[in-house]
């Protein structure tokens, strides 16, 4: 009897594994792409927006016959903004769903996390906005649509000095984020060697709620602006308790600002308050203002930059596969890395040697609890 139940156990066993593989073969007329996003958790409305974003482009796309006379199909995993889920997320994507490609993430540190798995596994990945400079360095798989730290920084220590003509800025960043850390020093510098001077460095860290003590030494120093290069639920927050300890000094940032839920947290606390970001939607190209428009029909809202970075990162890969032919690793690479002159709805989009794309930055000026487009620069 026994050993009847052992060969019965080990049939039923081979049977649940002959489905699962059935399953990871997934259909032989879909393309899969895989996206890892934080779809939950305090950076959730980055991955949303994206996810949004990058099934229009796909659906775009399908309507009109799909790829290589297949259709698209999009599975998005969430990372819960942690490092980790992110490593899994990319492991899953490719054993179990058979993703011939990633799109992912948003945030850099989750981008380098799950990068090193895609490169290993030489899986093509295109991550929408993670600006941090280590991300592509990971390795020949891995591009972006979105410009680096090192610019964004350049960019708003440029408008700092020319257009504000400020001389003196404290600097408040996040020391738990490679992206904060990273965009820091990045506009120290640019705006060191532009002739301002960084009077004050003060930190906090990704979940703090409290930002008293910092504020309050900022207000006592002589700055003229608080750079704080960090996401939006802290940056409103401290937008908050500076008005609170009435420090009136505008706050300057990137586009780890960018979401609705910014203007809910800070209110009118962040008014005069600049960012620079990807994209305007009060000053786009006729192909941009189509994506804002179709986007807005859809979802009810407008497109964050992040948003219009997803749909130019779905819209970049689609063109590579079509012209790589197939939907291999090394030809997918090589198609990505041959994107020129490709007309998105963040600018025109091409790929260099370091497989980061050439493109400009527009500043935002929040004005009665919305950004509207205060300038490009691109230094």
């Amino acid at each position: 009897m026994r050993t009847n139940r052992r060969s019965w156990l080990a049939i039923a066993a081979l049977l649940a594994l002959s489905g699962v593989s059935s399953c990871k073969k997934g259909k032989s007329d879909e393309i899969v792409i895989g996206h890892y996003a934080s779809m939950s958790g305090n950076t959730a409305h980055y991955g949303q927006d994206t996810d949004k974003a990058i099934r229009m482009a796909v659906d775009e796309v399908n309507a009109g016959g799909g790829v290589l006379g297949k259709q698209v199909k999009v599975v998005t995993l969430d990372t819960r903004g942690d490092s980790a889920e992110a490593a899994n997320a990319v492991t899953r994507l490719i054993d179990v769903e058979k993703s011939v490609a990633l799109l992912g993430e948003v945030a850099s540190s989750l981008s380098l996390s799950g990068g090193r798995v895609a490169q290993r596994r030489k899986v093509p990945m295109v991550t929408p906005s993670s600006t941090n400079p280590k991300v592509t360095e990971v390795g020949d798989h891995i591009f972006r649509v979105c410009f680096l730290d090192p610019f964004q920084g350049k960019v708003m220590a440029k408008f700092a000095r020319e257009n504000l003509k400020l001389e003196r800025v404290a600097i408040l960043k996040d020391v738990k984020n490679d992206y904060s850390i990273g965009l820091a020093e990045a506009f120290k510098g640019s705006f060191s060697a532009l002739g301002g001077k960084i009077v004050m460095e003060q930190s906090y860290g990704q979940g703090d709620t409290d930002f008293s003590a910092q504020v309050t030494a900022i207000k006592n120093s002589d700055a003229q602006a608080i750079f704080v290069p960090g996401y939006y639920a802290e940056v409103g927050a401290i937008a908050r308790t500076a008005q609170r300890l009435d420090v009136k000094l505008p706050l300057l940032g990137g586009d780890g600002w960018d979401a609705p839920d910014l203007f809910k947290i800070g209110g009118d606390a962040l008014n005069g308050s600049y960012y620079s970001n990807h994209f305007a939607p009060d000053a786009a190209t006729p192909k941009a203002k189509k994506f804002v428009a179709d986007f807005k029909a859809k979802h009810g809202a407008e497109p964050t930059g992040l948003g219009a970075l997803g749909y130019d990162a779905a819209a970049v890969l689609l063109d590579a596969i079509k012209r790589a032919g197939k939907t291999d690793g090394d030809a997918l690479r090589d198609a990505l890395a041959a994107t020129k002159d490709f007309e998105g709805v963040t600018g025109s989009i091409t790929i260099d040697s370091a497989r980061n794309p050439e493109k400009s930055a527009v500043v935002l000026e929040i004005k009665d609890g919305r950004a509207k487009y205060a300038a490009t620069v691109n230094p």
